[in-house]
Protein backbone atom coordinates (compact mmCIF):
# COMPACT_ATOMS: atom_id res chain seq x y z
CA UNK A 1 0.00 0.00 0.00
CA UNK A 2 1.02 3.74 -0.53
CA UNK A 3 2.24 5.78 2.22
CA UNK A 4 0.36 8.14 3.90
CA UNK A 5 3.47 10.76 4.16
CA UNK A 6 1.88 14.62 3.81
CA UNK A 7 2.85 16.10 0.28
CA UNK A 8 3.00 19.21 1.90
CA UNK A 9 5.42 17.86 4.44
CA UNK A 10 8.91 18.59 3.86
CA UNK A 11 10.81 15.57 2.92
CA UNK A 12 14.17 14.79 4.50
CA UNK A 13 15.07 12.40 1.25
CA UNK A 14 14.19 14.96 -1.38
CA UNK A 15 17.18 17.31 -1.37
CA UNK A 16 19.49 19.19 -4.34
CA UNK A 17 22.66 16.76 -5.76
CA UNK A 18 23.77 20.36 -7.07
CA UNK A 19 24.42 23.88 -5.64
CA UNK A 20 22.20 26.79 -6.64
CA UNK A 21 25.74 28.18 -8.12
CA UNK A 22 26.31 24.67 -9.96
CA UNK A 23 23.46 24.88 -11.60
CA UNK A 24 23.65 28.43 -12.57
CA UNK A 25 26.64 27.49 -14.07
CA UNK A 26 25.54 24.53 -16.16
CA UNK A 27 22.67 27.24 -17.38
CA UNK A 28 25.00 29.51 -18.76
CA UNK A 29 27.18 26.90 -20.15
CA UNK A 30 24.48 25.10 -21.83
CA UNK A 31 23.08 28.40 -23.44
CA UNK A 32 26.71 29.32 -24.40
CA UNK A 33 26.87 26.31 -26.65
CA UNK A 34 23.57 26.72 -28.32
CA UNK A 35 24.27 30.19 -29.02
CA UNK A 36 28.14 29.70 -30.29
CA UNK A 37 28.59 26.29 -31.14
CA UNK A 38 25.15 24.28 -31.94
CA UNK A 39 24.69 25.57 -35.10
CA UNK A 40 27.96 25.78 -36.37
CA UNK A 41 29.60 23.90 -39.40
CA UNK A 42 31.15 20.68 -38.51
CA UNK A 43 34.98 21.51 -39.74
CA UNK A 44 35.02 24.51 -37.20
CA UNK A 45 36.24 22.06 -34.62
CA UNK A 46 39.58 24.12 -33.15
CA UNK A 47 36.16 27.48 -32.16
CA UNK A 48 34.03 24.49 -30.18
CA UNK A 49 37.59 23.41 -28.25
CA UNK A 50 38.34 27.00 -27.78
CA UNK A 51 34.64 27.20 -25.85
CA UNK A 52 35.07 24.34 -24.03
CA UNK A 53 38.85 25.79 -22.49
CA UNK A 54 36.91 28.94 -21.91
CA UNK A 55 34.73 27.07 -19.29
CA UNK A 56 37.28 25.15 -18.16
CA UNK A 57 37.62 21.69 -20.32
CA UNK A 58 41.26 20.58 -20.64
CA UNK A 59 40.98 19.46 -23.89
CA UNK A 60 44.06 18.16 -26.15
CA UNK A 61 45.39 19.26 -29.90
CA UNK A 62 43.81 18.25 -32.68
CA UNK A 63 40.61 17.43 -31.16
CA UNK A 64 37.56 17.12 -33.15
CA UNK A 65 34.21 18.00 -31.30
CA UNK A 66 30.96 18.13 -33.25
CA UNK A 67 28.37 20.86 -33.06
CA UNK A 68 25.18 18.34 -32.03
CA UNK A 69 26.75 16.66 -29.03
CA UNK A 70 26.37 17.28 -25.70
CA UNK A 71 28.89 17.66 -22.89
CA UNK A 72 27.26 18.08 -19.19
CA UNK A 73 30.18 20.22 -17.54
CA UNK A 74 33.39 21.37 -19.69
CA UNK A 75 35.40 21.47 -16.17
CA UNK A 76 34.80 17.92 -16.18
CA UNK A 77 36.08 17.04 -19.05
CA UNK A 78 40.01 16.24 -19.95
CA UNK A 79 41.08 15.09 -23.44
CA UNK A 80 44.35 14.19 -24.98
CA UNK A 81 45.21 14.92 -28.17
CA UNK A 82 43.30 13.76 -31.35
CA UNK A 83 40.36 13.04 -29.63
CA UNK A 84 36.94 12.73 -31.34
CA UNK A 85 33.46 13.23 -29.69
CA UNK A 86 31.35 12.86 -32.15
CA UNK A 87 27.86 13.64 -33.88
CA UNK A 88 25.17 13.23 -31.08
CA UNK A 89 27.28 11.67 -28.27
CA UNK A 90 26.37 12.83 -25.25
CA UNK A 91 29.07 13.04 -21.91
CA UNK A 92 27.27 12.97 -18.99
CA UNK A 93 30.20 13.61 -16.39
CA UNK A 94 28.99 14.62 -12.97
CA UNK A 95 32.24 12.91 -12.10
CA UNK A 96 34.37 13.31 -14.29
CA UNK A 97 36.05 12.13 -17.89
CA UNK A 98 39.45 11.64 -18.89
CA UNK A 99 39.85 10.72 -22.52
CA UNK A 100 43.29 9.23 -23.32
CA UNK A 101 44.24 10.39 -26.90
CA UNK A 102 43.62 8.99 -30.29
CA UNK A 103 40.09 7.87 -28.91
CA UNK A 104 36.88 7.91 -30.61
CA UNK A 105 33.72 8.18 -28.89
CA UNK A 106 31.04 7.84 -31.88
CA UNK A 107 27.95 8.91 -33.33
CA UNK A 108 25.03 8.90 -30.35
CA UNK A 109 27.22 7.04 -27.96
CA UNK A 110 25.87 7.99 -24.23
CA UNK A 111 28.37 8.20 -21.32
CA UNK A 112 27.44 8.07 -18.17
CA UNK A 113 28.68 8.77 -15.09
CA UNK A 114 26.26 9.00 -12.69
CA UNK A 115 23.51 6.82 -11.38
CA UNK A 116 21.63 6.61 -7.85
CA UNK A 117 21.70 3.94 -5.04
CA UNK A 118 18.32 2.13 -5.64
CA UNK A 119 18.83 -0.25 -2.44
CA UNK A 120 18.46 3.66 -0.49
CA UNK A 121 14.95 5.25 0.86
CA UNK A 122 16.64 8.66 0.06
CA UNK A 123 17.58 7.04 -3.94
CA UNK A 124 21.56 8.58 -3.00
CA UNK A 125 22.97 10.22 -6.19
CA UNK A 126 26.15 8.66 -7.16
CA UNK A 127 28.64 9.86 -9.55
CA UNK A 128 32.24 8.02 -10.85
CA UNK A 129 34.77 8.81 -12.74
CA UNK A 130 35.10 7.03 -16.53
CA UNK A 131 38.60 6.75 -17.70
CA UNK A 132 39.21 6.03 -21.71
CA UNK A 133 42.78 5.11 -21.87
CA UNK A 134 44.59 5.91 -25.22
CA UNK A 135 43.20 4.32 -28.81
CA UNK A 136 40.00 3.57 -27.58
CA UNK A 137 37.10 3.18 -30.15
CA UNK A 138 33.44 3.43 -28.26
CA UNK A 139 31.12 2.26 -31.57
CA UNK A 140 27.83 4.05 -32.56
CA UNK A 141 25.02 4.00 -30.07
CA UNK A 142 27.53 2.04 -27.10
CA UNK A 143 26.39 3.17 -23.25
CA UNK A 144 29.54 3.25 -21.03
CA UNK A 145 28.39 3.27 -17.08
CA UNK A 146 29.48 4.96 -14.33
CA UNK A 147 32.89 4.29 -13.08
CA UNK A 148 34.15 2.35 -16.00
CA UNK A 149 37.58 2.29 -17.49
CA UNK A 150 38.03 1.72 -20.95
CA UNK A 151 41.76 0.46 -21.40
CA UNK A 152 44.36 1.03 -23.78
CA UNK A 153 43.38 -0.19 -27.30
CA UNK A 154 39.53 -1.13 -25.91
CA UNK A 155 36.77 -1.14 -28.41
CA UNK A 156 33.18 -1.14 -27.42
CA UNK A 157 31.26 -2.24 -30.33
CA UNK A 158 27.69 -0.53 -31.78
CA UNK A 159 24.70 -0.46 -29.17
CA UNK A 160 26.73 -2.41 -26.61
CA UNK A 161 26.63 -1.89 -23.25
CA UNK A 162 29.28 -1.83 -20.69
CA UNK A 163 28.98 -1.77 -16.93
CA UNK A 164 32.56 -3.31 -15.91
CA UNK A 165 36.33 -2.34 -16.52
CA UNK A 166 37.15 -3.04 -20.25
CA UNK A 167 40.69 -5.20 -20.84
CA UNK A 168 43.73 -3.75 -23.28
CA UNK A 169 43.11 -4.45 -26.77
CA UNK A 170 39.64 -6.23 -26.75
CA UNK A 171 36.83 -5.95 -28.53
CA UNK A 172 32.90 -5.71 -26.50
CA UNK A 173 29.92 -6.19 -27.50
CA UNK A 174 26.27 -7.56 -26.29
CA UNK A 175 24.29 -5.90 -23.65
CA UNK A 176 25.99 -6.70 -21.06
CA UNK A 177 28.55 -6.00 -23.27
CA UNK A 178 31.73 -9.11 -22.78
CA UNK A 179 34.78 -9.36 -24.53
CA UNK A 180 33.95 -11.44 -28.12
CA UNK A 181 37.93 -10.92 -29.21
CA UNK A 182 41.12 -9.32 -29.13
CA UNK A 183 42.17 -6.39 -31.57
CA UNK A 184 45.95 -6.20 -32.63
CA UNK A 185 47.90 -4.01 -30.78
CA UNK A 186 49.58 -2.26 -32.99
CA UNK A 187 51.53 -0.08 -31.03
CA UNK A 188 53.95 -3.41 -30.66
CA UNK A 189 53.93 -3.83 -34.36
CA UNK A 190 56.19 -0.63 -34.95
Amino acid sequence: MFSSHNINDPDPYVRSVFSFRDKIKRFVWNIVWIVLCRWTPNPLHKWRVLILRLFGGKIGSNNFIYPDCKIWAPWLLDTGDVVTIGPGVEVYNPGGVSIGHHTILSQDAYICGATHNYNEMAFTYLKRQIVFEPYVWICAKAVVLPGVRCQEGSVLGAAAVIGKNMEAWTVYAGNPAVAVKKRNNFLLEK
